[in-house]
């Protein structure tokens, strides 16, 4: 995935005991993963645009083909150092329900394609502070997965809807809180 070409992802709903399809991806060395159904597409890191008086967790605004997207910066949920934006460093966007956004990655590993029985609730085994709902036992490893929403506080989300819904869409969601 590192050869600059985009990658797309169709919608994969989650169904019990079904296959289902996780990006992998790597941050600061570790392996994260989301669920494929809420990517959109993977993107080259480009120039992130800071906005003054945003709520910390987000990183700025890129221009993705005249559209306005927030950049999500998730190595502060994961409690993981701050990193400069690296010409290396890809960009996952997707939905936050209504909203597009992005979130900055080292790099994207895989699309993995596991048994539904092999992703689990992570209540019991991660804290709140994790970020991650779910954990998927995949054959090189567990990942702990996120969910783009989820990433976001309902505090941080509110902060920044003012941002969002400013964001023009080309698909009909435009202006949709």
């Amino acid at each position: 995935m590192d050869d600059g070409r985009q990658m797309r992802v169709e919608e994969n709903p989650v169904v019990e005991g079904k296959p289902v399809e996780v990006l992998v991806f790597e941050l600061a060395g570790r392996r994260f993963g989301i669920h494929a159904s809420e990517v959109r597409e993977i993107i080259r890191a480009v120039t992130i645009v800071p906005l003054p008086k945003a709520p910390p967790l987000i990183e700025g605004i890129i221009n993705l083909r005249g559209r306005v997207i927030l950049v999500v910066d998730i190595r502060q949920r994961f409690g993981l150092p701050a990193k400069p934006l690296d010409a290396s460093d890809h960009l996952i966007v997707g939905w936050t329900g209504e909203h597009l956004v992005a979130i900055r990655i080292d790099r994207a590993v895989e699309l993995a394609r596991a048994d539904g029985n092999a992703i689990e609730d992570a209540a019991g085994v991660l804290s709140e502070a994790d970020s991650a709902r779910e954990v998927a036992v995949l054959p090189d490893g567990i990942v702990p997965i996120g969910d783009l929403r989820s990433l976001l506080s309902s505090l941080e989300l509110s902060a920044s809807a003012g941002l969002l819904s400013a964001a023009p869409t080309n698909d009909g969601r435009e202006g949709q809180s």
